[in-house]
């Protein structure tokens, strides 16, 4: 025996059919799935929205008020870090050393 659905009191006559329970309902009761926006689904088979399928957030842009003035620093031939006017000695086996 087929089942009919009355159609009377909603906004139109249209009889769709649920993606994911496939039970026939008014087009009115049918909305986009969140995760899935192209998927009709009733309210009763919709998913929560995830939030990982968000973008990423974006990094603020925070500036610091009465920031210090950048050093020079520069890099000796070992690696070492130095600032300007710093001495170094030189010894026989190419080693760099600090002058007190």
């Amino acid at each position: 025996m087929s089942v009919f659905y009355d159609p009377r009191g909603k906004s139109t006559y249209g009889i769709a059919i649920c993606a994911r329970c496939s039970r026939k309902m008014s087009l009115t009761d049918l909305s986009p799935d969140p995760n899935y926006p192209g998927l009709y689904v009733c309210d009763v088979d919709k998913d929560e929205f995830d939030p990982y399928r968000l973008p990423a957030r974006q990094p603020e842009q925070i500036s610091l008020f009465h920031p210090r003035p950048d050093t020079d620093i520069a890099l000796t031939m070992r690696g070492t870090i130095s600032q300007d006017g710093d001495e170094f000695i030189t010894d026989e086996s190419g080693g760099e050393y600090l002058v007190p």
